[in-house]
């Protein structure tokens, strides 16, 4: 069962995990990237700060958008296996084998849904490091950016992106 975009096989969740360490590179380096991509003022006529900014935002959003799809994936793969050993397990009450496999797959499908929680994480903190660092550059405090900022998540985004990239 392999997930889509070459994340590898849903079936290891180690390879699984792996994979996801590799994606989330970009939010685990996300200051120093917001550092070299938003110029200072010195070089702010140099660099199209706009156009810098929006594209980080882009790959920002695309690396948070094909995790969390490649997870979910997962886990809905999963679960339709859990479903399956459950249906067989009744079927053969006896089958001890088939009890281990089940109790396998529902600890994998607890750890994937444990994933989304991770990602959650993972992007608020991205997010936040991107609105001090903004807000810096802006001359505003975090608290006066969020000030500005609508309390649905994607308009937040879309909203802060549009305020600071001007």
């Amino acid at each position: 069962m392999a997930a889509p975009g070459g994340a590898g096989s849903c079936e290891d969740f180690a390879e699984f995990q792996e994979f996801l360490r590799v994606m989330r590179t970009i939010d685990d380096r996300i200051v120093h990237e917001l550092n070299t991509t938003i110029p200072t003022a010195s070089f702010a006529g140099k660099i199209d700060a706009s156009q810098t900014c929006k594209e980080l935002y882009q790959s920002l959003m695309d690396a948070h958008t094909s995790r969390e799809r490649i997870i979910k994936n997962c886990i809905a793969q999963t679960s339709s296996v859990v479903k399956t050993l459950r249906e067989e397990r009744e079927k053969a009450q006896d089958d001890t084998a088939l009890l281990k496999q089940l109790r396998k797959e529902q600890t994998k499908l607890k750890l994937m849904q444990s994933e989304l929680n991770v990602e959650e994480v993972v992007n608020d903190r991205s997010w936040k490091a991107e609105m001090s660092h903004l807000a810096a550059c802006k001359n505003m405090s975090p608290k006066e950016l969020e000030s500005v900022i609508v309390a649905d998540r994607m308009q937040f985004v879309t909203w802060k992106w549009l305020l600071v990239c001007r």
